[in-house]
């Protein structure tokens, strides 16, 4: 939402230029991927590679998403590491809150194996949904960070006053500012947007698709694993 085989072709490639290649790759950086500058730090041990996904909740496009990233993160190689930076730019659509639920979730240890089910509760249950499923407009009064609450303890038998200690806490307030930074630093101004090894930007537009964009994202991982 806004705001040839490989291994061939690998040996042909400049080693310190993934978007090099211009004539035997399918993929253009500026077309269907962009460089970050300056790059920003991962948070995966050297050696290996990591790849982002800028999402919300809240997101229509990423909840149709969501499936596709679960292929990325199946089919990416054993050096590479797949995470998630909750967005906030949408505060009209309850955004800030379901950041700050991704963060005290991810505090506690639960965001994982959440993930989906999050989703779903926005999505198709409706337990947590943000647009009215019968008329199409946003809900009021929107989920609250307490609704979110419940919805973990029911999940994970995380007590409700545990979860919301976490979401109220300085160090997920700080993970928040963090994640507002290096969406703004990134240059994303949709969601789901892709970073890899926080030097590529891309979405699904600009790969062409779900199955491009997984292939895409295999291609840098191949190039910045050299």
């Amino acid at each position: 939402m806004r705001r040839p085989s490989w291994s061939v072709l690998a040996l042909l490639l400049p080693l310190a230029v993934p978007a090099g290649a211009q004539t035997a790759s399918p993929w253009h950086e500026g077309q269907n991927y962009f460089r970050i500058e300056p790059a920003q730090p991962t948070n995966v041990p050297a050696g290996k590679v990591e790849v982002t996904e800028v999402f919300s909740f809240a997101c229509p496009a990423c909840n149709l998403f969501y499936p596709v990233a679960d292929r990325i993160r199946e089919s990416l190689p054993a050096n590479a590491v797949m995470d998630y930076v909750s967005a906030a730019f949408n505060p009209d659509e309850d955004w800030p809150v379901f950041q700050r639920a991704y963060y005290a979730a991810h505090a506690l240890g639960i965001a994982t194996k959440t993930h989906d089910a999050m989703f779903n509760a926005v999505w198709k249950t409706g337990e947590l949904a943000v647009v009215d499923q019968v008329t199409g407009r946003l809900k009021s009064p929107a989920p609250d960070i307490e609704d979110v609450a419940r919805f973990y303890h029911r999940m994970t038998g995380v007590g409700e006053q545990q979860f919301l200690s976490a979401a109220n806490s300085f160090s997920v307030g700080l993970d928040m500012r963090r994640a507002d930074a290096y969406i703004t630093t990134c240059g994303v101004d949709e969601t789901p947007t892709i970073i890899v090894n926080g030097k590529y930007r891309l979405t699904v537009a600009s790969a062409g698709g779900y199955d491009q964009t997984i292939e895409l994202i295999k291609w840098l991982v191949a190039a910045e694993s050299q």
